[in-house]
């Protein structure tokens, strides 16, 4: 590449931050033009192109990245120290493609209109509002509970393989267009992600690869927890960034799907995350409330817990706290903490619609 041509990248750079730091102030904007307008078919080509392929092109991409770059640092390890500001000027042209790429592909996503706003929905809620929801999802969390075990003490068991439930996912969304046209979610791109071991010591359920548009999910979680997490990597497929929105549209598209595991998963799901605020608001209420759970709901919940407990290391605060200040840095104020603005999403769906 031709010195010109790198200065000029290293250019493009500089007005793409300043073009990004404008356009994060138009959430209207991004909404139209970008969220519902070239991301669609830029999203469905990604998932036509690779998602037919049994394992995960982005993964195998970053592999190659990796071996490349560490190559690369060594055959000009001389070089680096000699010429400093051709070198730089080396990262400052990557950064450049890959910057541009991660947006155009996905990362504008991060700027559109908060999902209350396009869907209509209130983002405030009070603890009456609350206690009333969370009542009505034990109701319904136990009384799907005692369809699938033989007493309400023992935990439900998922009789599919990961693959099967994977292949299920679209049903939910299918269900779920009948109210949000724009949530159809064809074709399907949700793999296993070969990194599942790094992952689940980092601290993740799994992630979407922005470049290939597919949903990675770690391979080694629980089961119960399989078919909400790969709800939610689709509905950052979707175009929905923010991981409070993609946590409501995935618990959704879990609870509208026919299959009667998946329900329980998205059920039980939402559940916890009202538990969890009600446990923050009022704990005396969260004490009585609490005992109203079957038990076997209780230990699918402890499953979960006990398995991220097992691969706790002293490296998965310092990943989760990366995450979280990406997450600000990308429009996403609250990070990774962002319960109440899904029990809000939660509460005020539901508001006129029964369970």
């Amino acid at each position: 590449m031709r010195i010109n041509t790198k200065v000029g990248l290293v250019i493009f750079l500089g007005i793409q931050i300043i073009v990004i730091s404008i356009l994060k102030h138009f959430p209207e904007f991004i909404e139209q033009f970008y969220s519902n307008g070239i991301y669609i078919p830029i999203s469905k080509l990604m998932r036509y192109v690779f998602g037919w392929i049994p394992f995960s092109v982005g993964d195998i991409f970053y592999t190659l990245a990796s071996i490349y770059t560490l190559r690369w640092l060594v055959k000009n390890r001389k070089r680096m120290l000699k010429d400093t500001m051709r070198w730089l000027l080396d990262i400052a042209v990557t950064l450049s493609i890959a910057y541009f790429a991660f947006h155009i592909l996905w990362a504008f996503n991060y700027y559109r209109q908060p999902l209350n706003k396009s869907l209509d929905i209130e983002a405030e809620y009070s603890t009456e509002q609350l206690v009333s929801f969370t009542e009505q999802l034990i109701e319904k969390s136990n009384g799907i509970h005692n369809q699938l075990s033989i007493n309400d003490t023992v935990k439900v068991e998922i009789p599919y393989t990961k693959s099967e439930i994977f292949k299920k996912v679209k049903d939910g969304y299918s269900a779920l267009s009948q109210i949000y046209p724009h949530l159809n979610y064809r074709p399907q791109s949700i793999k296993k992600s070969i990194y599942s071991i790094p992952l689940t010591y980092m601290g993740f359920s799994g992630y979407l690869n922005p470049f290939t548009n597919e949903a990675q999910v770690d391979g080694l979680i629980p089961t119960y927890k399989f078919p909400t997490t790969s709800c939610h990597e689709a509905a950052h497929q979707l175009g929905y960034a923010a991981e409070n929105e993609a946590n409501f549209i995935g618990s959704l598209a879990a609870m509208h799907n026919s299959d009667i595991y998946f329900q329980y998963s998205g059920y039980t799901f939402a559940l916890r995350y009202c538990l969890a605020e009600l446990f923050r608001r009022d704990p005396e209420i969260y004490n009585n409330i609490i005992l109203t759970v079957n038990n076997g709901i209780i230990k699918n919940y402890r499953e979960v817990q006990a398995f991220w407990m097992s691969y706790e290391n002293p490296l998965e605060p310092i990943f989760e706290k990366t995450f979280d200040s990406f997450l600000k840095a990308n429009n996403q104020s609250a990070g990774m903490k962002s319960y109440s603005y899904v029990v809000a999403l939660l509460v005020n769906y539901h508001d006129n619609r029964p369970l």
